[in-house]
């Protein structure tokens, strides 16, 4: 889980989104066009890093269509601690950065 992890949030392009999404998912579960409205990211966008985490297994999904809900994995729930020990690392431009607890 933490070599995925830091190959998706801090080895490869559009890792910050990523990260944020996992961020906001931790809070609660969200459908797509929330997290568009939460997260200020273009719906195509979240969509495309939602595919990426859902392929990774970092994120669950419940539901189809309009409606699916994401919520994180339960391998993502236990290793939460360890994302956000990644994420610190991270140099993170300061408009990027999100709460983590």
């Amino acid at each position: 889980m933490k070599q995925v992890l830091w190959w998706l949030i801090a080895g490869s392009k559009g890792g910050i989104n990523r990260a944020r999404i996992i961020i906001a998912l931790h809070k609660r579960p969200y459908n797509a066009n929330q997290l568009t409205q939460t997260l200020s990211l273009d719906y195509k966008t979240i969509r495309h890093h939602l595919d990426v985490l859902k392929k990774n297994n970092l994120i669950t999904q419940v539901g189809e269509g309009y409606g699916t809900m994401y919520f994180l994995s339960e391998g993502l729930n236990k290793k939460y601690d360890e994302f956000i020990e990644i994420w610190r690392q991270i140099d993170i431009p300061d408009d990027n950065l999100g709460e983590t607890e």
